[in-house]
């Protein structure tokens, strides 16, 4: 929505985007990407959630204390969601786990 103002684009900025704006548009678009693919699953989602946690605190805090006041549930959300993405992985069906069999593989042999 950011970078390709679609589908309705954001209220207010219509003309050029801030660079702080800019930079979020980018950072959510590859992190976007790479996690809907499931490519650099551990790194992607981390830098993702990071950049809600920055978005939450520079856009929402400074509205008030409680998010559902100034508007930052969905920041909050993300950014948990997206912590949680990157400690638990890549699932089966990701590209991680398709183009890196070897690192989803247990270091110890089974003993039957």
């Amino acid at each position: 929505m950011k970078l390709f103002a679609s589908p309705t684009g954001i209220p207010g900025m219509e003309g050029t985007l801030p660079p702080i704006m800019l930079v979020a548009g980018v950072i959510e678009l590859i992190t976007g990407a790479l996690m809907a693919v499931g490519l650099f699953t551990r790194v992607a989602p981390f830098v993702a959630s990071g950049e809600m946690a920055v978005a939450y605190w520079i856009a929402h805090a400074p509205q008030g204390f409680w998010p559902a006041l100034n508007m930052g549930e969905p920041a909050i959300m993300f950014c948990f969601v997206f912590l949680y993405f990157a400690f638990a992985g890549a699932g089966a069906w990701a590209l991680d786990s398709i183009l890196r069999p070897a690192l989803n593989q247990s270091p110890m042999p089974d003993r039957a």
